[in-house]
């Protein structure tokens, strides 16, 4: 699974937060501004029919004074008015009804008999017109509405005060109201927009259009019932000043109605228009919320970037160097306090490992040291080893690459007249190559000392060192058993690089014998001795890849030529000083390249018996 940068984390979930804030931002904003822009849209339709209806009203209540006012000077100019002066009234100036009211509130003339003698406190109607008798009021006009004794007739009332006394109350039906303000509701809605493409519709009771907006793209509809414009009211289910929806001359629209003067006053706005606004306010608004969100996502995220994320980058790069092993390095973020303590505390436990390590190591180092006391112990190491023995000369020594190592030599008596000696390499290196080795030479000089044949020796070895060889290491190693009475050598080179012989009075030449697997390698092995015969001044010498595998500040090997030339510059030499021949040549040519391998080296010279 591919990791992401806690930065790209960070900023991939803060957008996704955002984005959703805005998204949801967004749809409140929609549902708000969509009900926004329908109240407002009523809120006009409304606002338009009170403007018409007051119109209507207006228009109405001054038609009826001056027809009052005329009324009322005739009554003025003829104090003994009789019935049949009324009549005519009636009659000349096309009203319903005349009555005239004295000082007390009664009806004392009137065109209809049934009036005469009435209180005009005692109904609810007429009680609003007793205003007249209070010395202050000089006319009052009356909503059209359903008369006291006939709900199904509609009639305006208008009055005023009398010169004696009293006042006169005129009224007239639906047919002289509407024939008086017909023109004036006509005018009154030919012009007038709601909105920019909404429109008003007055229609009679019957609702038949009187008056309507006109438009260059549809023909006028007055004097044709509502229905051909589209519009349905069912007054029983639509109550007026409720708002509805409905299609209106082939456009989706909110539509009002209100009852007025004996008129229906209808008011229309596309619903196109009302979402026009609303989606004009949504984007702008949107637009901004968009910067301000935009704005507000790159201020969080490059916040806590620099805050958060560049101060953990940077201890990352600290404890980077710190893991690589630079345990000088300090974590030194000190922004703010959080990172103050992080920075301290990682520097305390840093400062507390190495004190660990150190004491570790010094702890490890007097071990190894001991380890390779104990191991340089177990070889020999004093020479000459058998100092009244004048019939050979032995010398051999080890330098580990580290403080113990896989290589080891050896040498030791297997009778009276025979001696073995024996050079080896374990694979591997440090402790484990080094208790491999103790196994090993230990195994070895065990089957030597019992008398076996230096093949038995090798094939016992073997098989026991492959038993539980579960890490895989082997050893390479070449071993020789000579009789020192008659110089004959049997030995057994078991993988091991091959060794030097120099006969007397000639030069240092390599023995090339086959030779046989590894031990340890392979369970079952069998190995082959091979013979050869010394004669006194022969000279032999072992070693191991430490010493031709060496190389120098080049990355060039040693080798065997370098290694020939060495010895033999010193092959007229005791073998202490052809050891240390080679020792120095490959030191000389290593120079300051760390040693890589054990270099472990033996010399042996037959002497014969005198």
């Amino acid at each position: 699974m591919t990791k992401q940068r806690i930065s790209r984390i960070f900023q991939n979930r803060l957008l996704v937060c955002v984005c959703a804030g805005f998204m949801a931002t967004i749809a409140m904003l929609w549902v708000m501004q969509t009900k926004m822009a329908r109240e407002n849209a009523v809120a006009m339709l409304r606002l338009n029919i009170a403007d018409v209806e007051r119109d209507i009203i207006d228009a109405s209540d001054q038609n009826m004074l001056e027809l009052t006012h005329k009324i009322a000077r005739r009554i003025d100019s003829q104090p003994d008015f009789t019935d049949s002066f009324l009549k005519e009234l009636v009659q000349g100036y096309d009203v319903a009804e005349i009555n005239v009211i004295n000082k007390k509130g009664i009806i004392y003339r009137s065109t209809d008999k049934r009036f005469l003698g009435y209180a005009m406190n005692y109904g609810r109607q007429s009680a609003e017109f007793l205003v007249l008798l209070d010395g202050k009021t000089k006319d009052y006009v009356q909503q059209y509405q359903p008369i006291s004794y006939d709900k199904r007739a509609y009639r305006k009332y208008a009055g005023t005060v009398l010169e004696n006394g009293g006042f006169v109350e005129v009224g007239y039906d639906a047919e002289h109201f509407q024939r008086d303000i017909y023109s004036r509701l006509k005018h009154s809605v030919a012009n007038r927009r709601i909105g920019s493409s909404g429109s008003l519709i007055i229609s009679d009771k019957n609702w038949d259009i009187v008056s309507e907006l006109r438009s260059e793209s549809r023909p006028s509809l007055a004097g044709q019932n509502l229905d051909a414009s589209g519009l349905y009211i069912d007054t029983a289910k639509m109550p007026p000043g409720q708002p509805f929806e409905s299609k209106v001359y082939g456009e989706e629209c909110y539509a009002l109605y209100q009852f007025s003067e004996g008129y229906y006053i209808i008011a229309i706005i596309p619903k196109e228009e009302v979402d026009l606004h609303r989606n004009l306010s949504v984007f702008i608004i949107g637009s901004m919320e968009f910067l301000v969100f935009s704005v507000l996502f790159y201020m969080i995220f490059f916040l806590v970037k620099k805050l958060v994320v560049d101060n953990i980058h940077k201890v990352n790069s600290a404890l980077k160097k710190i893991s690589k092993g630079n345990l000088e390095e300090l974590v030194n973020v000190r922004d703010n306090i959080e990172f103050d303590e992080l920075s301290t505390d990682i520097n305390s436990t840093v400062n507390t490992l190495k004190k660990y390590i150190s004491d570790a190591s010094a702890r490890i180092d007097a071990e190894l040291a001991f380890a390779k006391a104990i191991q340089h112990s177990a070889l020999p190491s004093v020479f000459p080893p058998y100092p009244n023995r004048k019939d050979f000369d032995i010398y051999a020594c080890m330098y580990t690459a580290k403080e113990v190592g896989g290589d080891f030599y050896d040498f030791y008596f297997i009778n009276e007249n025979s001696i073995a000696f024996l050079i080896a390499d374990v694979s591997g290196k440090g402790i484990p190559a080094a208790m491999f080795m103790m196994t090993a030479k230990t195994l070895i000089k065990s089957y030597a000392e019992s008398g076996m044949s230096i093949e038995d020796v090798f094939s016992n070895a073997n098989a026991t060192l492959c038993e539980n060889n579960e890490a895989g290491m082997f050893v390479t190693a070449w071993a020789g058993f000579i009789n020192l009475s008659t110089g004959e050598m049997s030995y057994i080179n078991a993988g091991h690089n091959p060794p030097l012989i120099m006969r007397k009075g000639g030069k240092f030449e390599f023995i090339k014998t086959r030779p046989n697997f590894v031990l340890a390698g392979m369970e079952g092995s069998k190995y082959r001795r091979n013979t050869i015969m010394l004669n006194p001044g022969d000279k032999i010498f072992l070693y191991t890849d430490g010493v031709t595998e060496a190389v120098n500040e080049q990355n060039v090997l040693f080798g065997d030529e370098r290694l020939a030339a060495a010895i033999n510059s010193a092959a007229e030499k005791d073998v202490k000083d052809i050891c240390a021949a080679a020792k120095n040549e490959v030191s000389s040519f290593s120079g300051n390249a760390p040693q890589a391998d054990d270099i472990t080296m033996l010399a042996f010279q037959y002497n014969g018996i005198n």
